[in-house]
């Protein structure tokens, strides 16, 4: 095996557990929803390790909170969220040529990704309490009360984003003498 593969091997393994961690760092919210870091961590592997590898270790991190969380019911739908909002995210970095130099375009990259998040749990919270007997303008509804957290936690996210990526970018090339993409 080359010394590039086993390097992204281990990248994805690191952003996997980042995003347990990250996950697993939390603030409970009244509405039983909680802040928590790890969609910061999906995010920043999406930039560092590209799409594919990025998104794989978020959704597998995701997962792996679940499972050891008690939401293993909902471990796959993250797996498939990491890869759509992924998607959004990997997009908009396209579109400033794969390599942003100011932190505006992380904010930038940031929006667009936070806004693919609160779709995606509108949907996804939708047609939960519509599958558990809400009529579906009630679920929709009740939905939208609960986008509040996902609104606090893609405002942590594009912080910490905007601070983080520079640096770990530069530690990465570091590291890897070429980067890895």
């Amino acid at each position: 095996m080359s010394d590039r593969r086993i390097q992204s091997i281990v990248f994805v393994a690191l952003f996997t557990a980042l995003t347990v961690i990250g996950t697993m760092i939390k603030i409970p919210l009244p509405t039983g929803a909680f802040v928590h870091l790890g969609n910061a961590v999906l995010l920043l592997a999406v930039l560092l390790l590209g799409y594919v590898k990025g998104s794989l270790a978020g959704g597998l991190g995701f997962a792996i909170f679940d499972l050891l969380n008690g939401y293993a019911t909902e471990a796959p739908y993250f797996i498939l969220e990491s890869f759509i909002v992924g998607a959004f995210a990997y997009g908009t970095f396209l579109l400033f040529k794969k390599r942003p130099s100011a932190i505006w375009q992380l904010v930038i990259i940031g929006l667009v990704t936070g806004l693919a998040k609160l779709a995606m749990t509108q949907i996804k919270n939708t047609v939960m309490l519509w599958y558990l007997g809400s009529s579906w303008n009630g679920a929709w509804a009740a939905a939208v009360l609960k986008l509040p957290a996902t609104v606090i936690n893609v405002t942590v996210t594009i912080l910490i984003v905007a601070l983080a990526y520079f640096p770990l970018k530069a530690a990465i090339q570091r590291v890897t003498a070429k980067g890895i993409h």
